[in-house]
């Protein structure tokens, strides 16, 4: 049975709730969440591109592309209208503390972008430069026409809901997930729209480890590369059904215009 999600705003401008039906998008805004399904703990200098992206609690999550650039999910930053009230956590296994709280001065979203899921992304310029060190590194991004074969491992991380109550919702998680075939993944969510081509999956047949609420806008990460922005999904690490990113390749040359032009017009 598909979970019908409310996703209340992060930012007193967005002062209404959203119903998304049977779609499960994977960010709770101003909620703390747990972590990633089926994963284990790690340290954040085994994945320095992860942050978190908070407004008094994190809501969603994020990856470092260089010391002022983060990328996240278009639908976590929806209808934020005051990029100021976000920050992101960078540096830190743990959600709450350490690392480096840094201000969000601009949100851009992709052009594309023309519902919650289609395009999912959204780039953050922050006031102040990251200081990089071994916590805090960029992630690499793909060529526009690069492609990933089917049942490439790949590591999903952040501080989304782990279904565990055992599990403390404080430290940063990660899982292995296997990206899965394309047009079978469009099949199976077809009563859902399919999955369009600015979307990738990942995930097993028989479930058990996958992302969740929490964990929009973190990275899917494959050979060092980023692959995937969390997106959505029916329910969290169920069998048949995998999780649906955002396809990084069919966004980076928006980011490296979005990124350049910005920088020049400083």
């Amino acid at each position: 049975m598909l979970r019908t999600v409310l996703l209340v705003a992060a930012t007193s401008a967005l002062c209404f709730v959203l119903v998304y039906g049977s779609y499960t998008p994977r960010s709770k805004p101003g909620q703390s969440g747990g972590r990633i399904v089926g994963g284990i703990a790690v340290n954040i200098t085994d994945y320095p591109y992860q942050v978190s992206l908070q407004r008094n609690n994190h809501f969603c999550g994020g990856s470092v592309l260089n010391d002022r650039w983060i990328l996240t999910a278009a639908h976590c930053t929806k209808g934020i209208t005051n990029a100021s009230v976000l920050r992101i956590r960078a540096g830190s296994t743990e959600v709450r503390s350490g690392g480096v709280l840094a201000q969000v001065r601009t949100i851009y979203f992709h052009p594309k972008q023309n519902s919650w899921s289609n395009y999912d992304f959204s780039l953050l310029e922050l006031k102040e430069a990251l200081k990089l060190s071994k916590a805090v590194q960029p992630i690499s991004l793909p060529a526009h026409d690069d492609s990933f074969e089917d049942g490439t491992l790949c590591e999903v991380s952040g501080w989304g809901n782990t279904r565990n109550a055992n599990e403390s919702s404080l430290s940063l998680r990660a899982a292995t997930v296997p990206l899965y075939n394309q047009e079978k993944c469009s099949t199976v969510y077809k009563e859902y729209g399919g999955v369009s081509e600015s979307m990738i999956c990942a995930g097993y047949e028989e479930g058990g480890k996958d992302s969740c609420q929490g964990d929009s806008g973190g990275p899917l990460v494959c050979n060092g590369v980023l692959v995937g922005v969390v997106s959505w999904g029916k329910g969290c690490a169920e069998p048949g059904f995998p999780g649906v990113y955002g396809r990084v390749t069919s966004a980076v040359e928006w980011i490296s215009e979005t990124m350049n032009e910005v920088v020049s017009e400083r």
